[in-house]
């Protein structure tokens, strides 16, 4: 794998037939039609692939499947995160055997830890792995972050070779791309879609965004954009995307929403089917239908293919 890794990197979802059941048929074709919309790699068993609410049997197939299906034609990037140590080793052996890139980890949720604490598990577990590590911060849903201060320290370690910022804190985002200068190869990329742009034009190298599992040509051209400096088709395929977030992220009353909407919305273009990890349940006709609107008027349909379940 090049680094830094530059580019669009969509955080993909797990397409589920059932509780413990992969829709294989479904997972293919959400590969191609990702791989078709131009996207740099893949980043499987995130916050948006359910990765914590799956089995670790499921866990173990959706990384083969996956590794298979892609056969190296971009960077696959494996989620790790685990609150049990030895778990996360294990994941990371799946992904190394099935043959991924690099493995992807948040501070272990549940029970916070101090910074001290954290950069000693980090210390504890590099040596461990058997691919390069990203780093994923995510305080909301892990109650810890990753402090600066631990980022310029994992630095120091030439396994570590990255960092995925999803805590829609701007300010920290600048202040990580200060620390670039420390290592050349390293990457920087961002999580929330609404700050793409921005975080593009301080110097970061792409993003992890979910709405590209939906729409990837939009996410990969406005990275371009950015990129190459062209703030007036940035400002348009910016409000693109702001459209989805504004609209096919709010559908729902809960925190769910984003990922039932990204589900919805392909199980509407014929992609996958839509069935959600316990305790969460796809959306119901109400909300179905305001996802296909809003697909309408992106100019986005599809044939839904026969196997995809109608809403319970």
């Amino acid at each position: 794998m090049k680094t830094p890794l530059t580019g669009i990197v969509p955080p993909m979802i797990t397409p589920l037939s059932g509780r413990d059941a992969l829709d294989v048929a479904g997972l293919e074709q959400l590969i191609e039609h990702v791989l078709a919309g131009g996207v740099s790699g893949l980043f499987i068993l995130g916050t948006t692939g359910e990765g914590p609410s799956l089995g670790y049997r499921l866990r173990k197939e959706f990384i083969e499947r996956t590794c298979n299906l892609v056969r190296g034609r971009v960077p696959v990037l494996v989620g790790i995160t685990d609150t049990a140590f030895v778990e996360s080793v294990n994941a990371a052996r799946w992904a190394a055997d099935a043959g991924a890139d690099a493995v992807v980890l948040a501070p272990p949720y549940y029970l916070p830890e101090g910074q001290p604490e954290l950069q000693e598990y980090l210390d504890h577990l590099a040596p461990e792995l058997p691919l390069p590590l990203f780093l994923y911060n995510m305080p909301a849903l892990t109650k810890v972050s990753y402090e600066l201060e631990t980022v310029r320290r994992a630095m120091d370690n030439p396994r570590i070779i990255g960092l995925k910022d999803s805590s829609g804190n701007m300010i920290y985002f600048h202040r990580a791309v200060g620390l670039l200068k420390h290592r050349p190869d390293w990457t920087l990329l961002v999580g929330p879609e609404e700050m793409l742009a921005d975080a593009v034009f301080a110097g970061g190298h792409g993003g992890v965004n979910g709405g590209a599992n939906v729409h990837p040509r939009l996410y990969v051209e406005l990275f371009q954009a950015a990129r190459a400096g062209d703030a007036v088709r940035v400002r348009e395929l910016h409000a693109q995307v702001m459209r989805i977030s504004d609209n096919l992220y709010r559908i729902g009353r809960h925190s769910s929403a984003i990922i039932k909407g990204i589900k919805c919305a392909l199980s509407l273009l014929g992609v996958c089917d839509d069935f959600m990890a316990e305790p969460f349940r796809r959306f119901r006709e109400p909300e179905r239908e305001k996802v296909r609107q809003l697909l309408a008027e992106l100019n986005l349909c599809g044939t839904p293919r026969t196997k995809v379940a109608s809403p319970r």
